[in-house]
């Protein structure tokens, strides 16, 4: 009867204790190391958008009990008590709460379908209209560049020109070439001088700027070649969100008493 009580308290003790050694992926020197470590540096890895694997669930457990190893060791030279360890501790206490208030501000105020698509219409308002390949050749002065189109007019080839002369380190090497670009992506002279010319046409005049002479060309003229909605709504969302959390910031700094 005797082993038989003994028996049965053995199964209920090892009933109780099995639930509790299961939460804890180790111990290290008698201090046990709970699972709910691994959980939280799962949690970290999934917020950056890394998937777990079952390859990095016995990296995770590794890790765990190597942090626990190093603090153990740490605490017994008394680092935790430290004047430079407990400021440290403030400022990442701060860096934390703050992220989590921003986490929560934009949880709670997301940017909409709506936002995105108006956006989007400003964007393509602004870029609506045509698109130039144009060419120039910059240089300092009005005389080099008079001689420029004295060249050109006697059969020099503006690419050879542009690469020679051209103070322009963008595009001087690539003869002068611009790439396709809407009006309003250059400064207004030059802008103004180059809308008026046609395919092929190049400026009869210097065109003067804040960044010297210009010679200018127009390869090709196309209707602007914008962007579908989908493929950068993500980059508009990006956008969006940190121009709410900018002003969510500011709003806060206007709201605070500071003396």
């Amino acid at each position: 009867m005797k082993q038989v009580i003994l028996t049965a308290l053995a199964a209920a003790t090892l009933s109780i204790a099995l639930p509790v050694a299961a939460q804890n992926v180790a111990i290290v020197n008698g201090k046990p190391v709970p699972k709910a470590r691994i959980d939280m540096l799962q949690q970290q890895l999934a917020k950056s958008g890394r998937p777990i694997t079952p390859e990095m669930e016995g990296q995770l457990r590794e890790e765990v009990i190597a942090r626990e190893i190093f603090m153990q060791e740490a605490q017994k030279r008394g680092l935790h008590v430290t004047s430079d360890f407990r400021a440290q501790m403030e400022l990442a206490r701060q860096t934390l709460l703050i992220r989590e208030l921003f986490a929560d501000y934009q949880k709670k105020n997301p940017v909409t379908d709506a936002d995105i698509q108006g956006e989007y219409d400003k964007f393509t308002a602004a870029n609506a209209g045509k698109e130039y390949k144009s060419r120039h050749i910059l240089v300092e002065k009005e005389e080099e560049a008079k001689a420029v189109i004295a060249d050109l007019k006697k059969g020099q080839k503006f690419e050879e020109i542009a690469k020679k002369q051209s103070k322009d380190p963008g595009s001087g090497a690539n003869g002068g070439d611009l790439d396709w670009a809407n009006a309003s992506s250059f400064v207004p002279e030059f802008a103004e001088a180059m809308i008026k010319l046609k395919k092929g046409e190049t400026t009869s005049e210097p065109v003067k700027s804040q960044f010297g002479w210009h010679v200018i060309r127009v390869d090709e003229i196309r209707d602007a070649q914008l962007p579908k909605l989908e493929e950068v709504r993500p980059q508009i969302a990006k956008q969006l969100q940190e121009q709410k959390l900018a002003q969510f910031q500011e709003d806060l700094r206007k709201k605070a008493k500071i003396k």
